[in-house]
């Protein structure tokens, strides 16, 4: 069986992989849902807890490695993909999880994230993005919008925000995904693409945070406006939304745009999604869908398959060792050139 394919007769369960640890976020947190889907999506396979590995930050997300029943490194603020960098070309056989927020992975950690998906290291990063700083207790982070009014932008923050996908893109990581915490069924999905994919994977969370951004995402992800203002990607298909699916993406002189869609009519400008294209012009397009003048994209934006970093330099290492032997690390320190300081 392939161990990157859920099992057909599982072996675990969820509760396999629930810590002893308390869970410590608010009531209502979105931690909660992403936790759980995570937890259900690993009982799926039938590779043991301690080939799983959980690396986070700082912030309220980067708690995740405590409440998974696994291995786990709890690092400092926006270091983890450094980590799980180094750890995955020493351990190749480890499933390697990145937990980060829009604080943590975006800020103060995001050259580390660019580097990590430059490189596409066989990891899956899973970035929380709540538009706040929640773990400090409500700043404007990174990703939130403009004008936000938040403790540390008493008069609105006239930063301009980051858009995390179009960071994931430029970096050229070969597999860039959003999901919301909201609908785990989708969030499930998305993990076992994922994790079935060789290479960097980035995944964008949508999620609540209910003490410092309550309902951030609510106009686009609420029960009764989501039909509306969210668009599922599926490869090949045309993006088609709307409750009674009479609405679609059209492609007017380079630019997204809405239009009525009638599935008996014929339509040459309609965007039909390419997850796999060699550029990433398409996906790019997506992410500058933005609410309220566009639906939101939701799904696999990109997916291909390239040369993974830990993979060319495992070959460089073997390489090595036939040209020259397996080498003497004593000899090394000892041998050579030395000198003493008197």
């Amino acid at each position: 069986m392939n161990v990157d394919q859920p099992a057909q007769k599982p072996i675990f369960t969820k509760d396999d992989f629930v810590s002893s640890q308390e869970v410590r976020w608010c009531p209502g947190c979105g931690d909660y849902s992403i936790l759980a889907t995570a937890q259900r999506t690993l009982a799926k396979y039938n590779i043991p807890r301690e080939k799983h590995v959980f690396i986070s930050g700082i912030g309220c997300s980067s708690r995740f490695p405590y409440y998974m029943n696994t291995y786990g490194f709890h690092t400092i603020h926006g270091r983890a993909p450094t980590i799980a960098s180094g750890l995955k070309c020493v351990a190749p056989d480890l499933k390697v999880w990145v937990i980060t927020g829009d604080g943590d992975g975006l800020s103060i950690g995001g050259n580390h994230l660019i580097h990590c998906m430059r490189r596409n290291i066989d990891i899956n990063i899973l970035l929380v993005n709540n538009q706040i700083y929640g773990l400090t207790k409500g700043q404007y982070s990174p990703t939130s919008e403009f004008g936000k009014v938040t403790k540390s932008s008493p008069m609105g923050s006239i930063d301009y925000p980051i858009n995390a996908l179009c960071i994931a893109l430029a970096s050229e990581s070969t597999f860039v995904a959003r999901t919301t915490d909201t609908d785990p069924r989708h969030m499930g999905m998305i993990l076992e693409r994922a994790m079935a994919h060789k290479g960097t994977s980035f995944v964008e969370i949508y999620q609540n945070c209910i003490i410092f951004n309550d309902k951030a995402f609510g106009p686009v992800t609420g029960r009764d406006t989501k039909e509306d203002r969210m668009v599922f990607l599926e490869d090949g298909k045309p993006l088609i939304f709307g409750k009674d699916r009479n609405k679609a993406i059209f492609i007017k002189r380079l630019q997204p745009v809405t239009g009525d869609y009638d599935p008996v009519k014929t339509y040459p400008d309609i965007l039909v999604h390419q997850e796999s294209g060699v550029s990433s012009h398409h996906a790019y397009l997506l992410t500058q869908m933005r609410y309220p003048e566009m639906p939101v994209p939701f799904g696999v934006f990109r997916a291909i398959e390239r040369p993974t970093y830990d993979a060319l330099l495992q070959n460089q290492v073997d390489q090595a060792v036939k040209d020259r032997g397996a080498g003497d690390l004593k000899k090394l320190i000892y041998g050579g050139q030395t000198w003493r300081v008197e």
